[in-house]
């Protein structure tokens, strides 16, 4: 619905600016996470290097790049059960947020690469007066900026962009390509890639904190991995985290960013009177109250025991999610009740949140997969809002939505991992309808 992208793409701003300021509110985030910090191995190291950099009176460099996703689904749980939106299958009422990224968030290529496919089969089709409802998604040229501008904000036109990846990585066409956008937009700016092991066996902090690797200055840090724990094998990458969070480097994301993006802090995001906290305008803190879905803790107290057994008595309204990125994380359905028995009475508990399920609509589409005839399937589809702010603890310098991406998935499974094969990158096509339900 057109009115409804509109919608996802002016509140993204929003979101950045949130982002930001919870970024760099130390007492938050630490209360926040001080339950889960205790449990999850992985965010109590992290939680480990973000003091550690205080400890050692902060970052060299006091500005962040925060190049951000947040992925929203329509949902449907608005509308009456007997209506006839909802027997239709085709009900939504308001986007509702899945999650938002802030650290390796990808597809700012493959996203509108597969509009540009989409924009091709449309006009060979012969149906060039839809053209118009496929809209224009620069999201790589808006990433690869983001990126640009941070290193002219460094100001040393001999450094380098750093991109961190993995040992193998199989996402590599949608990184290269923001390198080369990087070298088309400012032909000064060249890229490096290189592991966190590289990093950690080779890597550098001069006297004034400037990141060295194979004799280059480093002036940005893009993080496309890091995200995990198998990414970090042994401490020496641990150890590369924290040199470069201390250097001179423009991280995206920082330490502070990294955490403001987990799982908890999003639900603490979520509960009553937070928000107005970070977002002083009503219109800004109603627009992103709209988008939160229920988000609950599990801690062992009051609150969390409720939720707990809410989700014991009807677990097929919840996902339980970790505190974990690159999908394949979460525990969904009848799934739940048994891994919740099995931790009932442990503190591991407060490692999971737990979220309401969301019913956005199905629809008919071909999924088309290697070696397969395409298939015409029910489906359901999560929209990707990318956005990047730069800034300071105290201002902001830039703040800009940047594009979007599409992910379609068989409507019965799941996760829908794009690599795993159980969904695929998908367009934007925009039709003139309003909400079948009203909230």
């Amino acid at each position: 619905p057109k009115q409804e992208f509109e919608k996802a793409i002016n509140i993204q701003t929003v979101l950045n600016e949130l982002m930001h300021k919870v970024a760099h509110d130390d007492e938050f985030l630490k209360e926040s996470l001080k339950n889960t910090i205790k449990v999850d191995e992985f965010t109590g190291k992290l939680f480990e290097i973000y003091n550690e950099v205080q400890r050692q009176g902060g970052s060299a460099q006091a500005l962040s790049l925060g190049m951000l996703r947040s992925d929203l689904m329509l949902d449907s749980h608005c509308c009456p059960p007997d209506s006839k939106c909802k027997l239709s299958g085709q009900s939504f009422c308001c986007w509702k947020q899945v999650e938002l990224n802030t650290i390796a968030s990808g597809f700012g290529w493959l996203g509108p690469a597969s509009g540009i496919l989409h924009r091709y089969t449309v006009q060979e089709a012969g149906y060039p007066q839809h053209l118009e409802n496929i809209p224009e998604n620069k999201a790589l040229e808006g990433l690869a900026g983001a990126l640009v501008n941070a290193w002219k904000l460094y100001n040393n036109p001999k450094s380098v962009i750093l991109f961190i990846v993995e040992d193998v990585t199989y996402n590599i066409c949608d990184q290269k390509f923001h390198e080369f956008e990087i070298r088309k937009q400012c032909p000064e700016a060249f890229v490096i890639r290189r592991t966190l092991t590289e990093i950690g066996k080779r890597g550098k902090l001069t006297d004034d904190k400037r990141l060295m690797i194979d004799d280059k200055e480093v002036s940005v840090i893009y993080m496309r991995c890091g995200y995990h724990p198998d990414q970090y094998p042994s401490q020496l990458e641990w150890d590369a985290r924290l040199m470069m969070e201390l250097s001179l480097a423009i991280k995206s994301p920082s330490i502070q960013y990294h955490l403001a993006g987990t799982k908890k802090v999003q639900q603490e995001l979520a509960k009553k009177g937070v928000l107005e906290k970070f977002l002083g305008d009503n219109a800004k803190k109603e627009s992103v109250q709209d988008i939160f879905t229920g988000l609950y803790s599990l801690d062992h107290d009051e609150v969390g025991n409720v939720t707990f057994q809410k989700a014991m008595e009807n677990p097929e309204k919840y996902v339980l999610k970790p505190q974990r990125e690159g999908g394949g994380n979460n525990i969904y359905g009848a799934d739940i009740k048994p891994f919740l028995e099995k931790i009932k009475d442990s503190e591991e508990r407060s490692a999971y949140i737990l979220m309401d399920r969301i019913a956005p609509p199905i629809t008919k589409n071909y999924m088309v997969r290697p070696f397969a005839e395409p298939l015409l399937s029910d489906c359901i589809s999560e929209l990707g809002i990318f956005g990047y702010v730069i800034g300071t603890k105290d201002k902001i310098l830039e703040n800009k939505q940047v594009g979007h991406m599409l992910r379609t998935k068989l409507s019965h499974v799941n996760e829908g991992g794009v690599a795993a094969g159980l969904g695929a990158l998908d367009s934007v096509f925009l039709v003139e309808t309003n909400r079948c339900c009203t909230l």
